[in-house]
């Protein structure tokens, strides 16, 4: 299986944040924010591993500037880094003021996706070509970051047994 470009996982997807997607400080939701977070990180993970996907996990997603209602929400996402079968995807997601063009990195997250065969097994995905500087940064680091995720799953795994399931 021959690696493939970042670039050709790449995924962007824009919405126009409406008072409906919205709390009561006219804000975007958070759960809201984090389903087009996972949406588009499953698109850039399918186009990687052209298979059906599902997400293993997601790193934190720390809300660093509100999306406001009226904004556009844009998220941009791609593959980082690949295991045997998972895929990690870095998500950019964006605020832009309609009014000015002024954008605004307001978080930022990291998902895993685990590509799936016909039987819904976890099916090998080819290795990544990081082409920038960026993407070379987060390929580098990706190995910690799968680390500290095992160790958290660990952790997680350990918990549900504590709780009998």
């Amino acid at each position: 299986m021959n690696p493939k470009p970042i670039s050709e996982s790449r995924a962007v997807k824009t919405a126009i944040v409406l008072p409906p997607d919205t709390n009561n400080l006219g804000t975007m939701f958070g759960g809201k924010v984090m389903a087009y977070i996972d949406d588009t990180a499953g698109l850039s993970a399918m186009r990687h591993s052209r298979m059906t996907v599902v997400t293993a996990s997601t790193d934190s997603v720390d809300f660093l500037h509100p999306i406001r209602s009226d904004h556009a929400i844009c998220l941009e996402s791609f593959v980082t880094w690949t295991h045997k079968t998972s895929m990690e995807v870095f998500v950019k997601i964006m605020g832009e003021d309609l009014r000015t063009g002024k954008r605004t990195v307001c978080a930022t997250a990291f998902l895993t996706s685990v590509a799936l065969d016909e039987k819904g097994k976890p099916h090998p995905v080819p290795g990544v070509i990081p082409e920038t500087e960026l993407e070379k940064r987060l390929y580098d680091t990706a190995p910690a970051r799968a680390r500290i995720r095992n160790k958290r799953r660990k952790e997680s795994q350990a918990l549900a047994k504590d709780f009998g399931t």
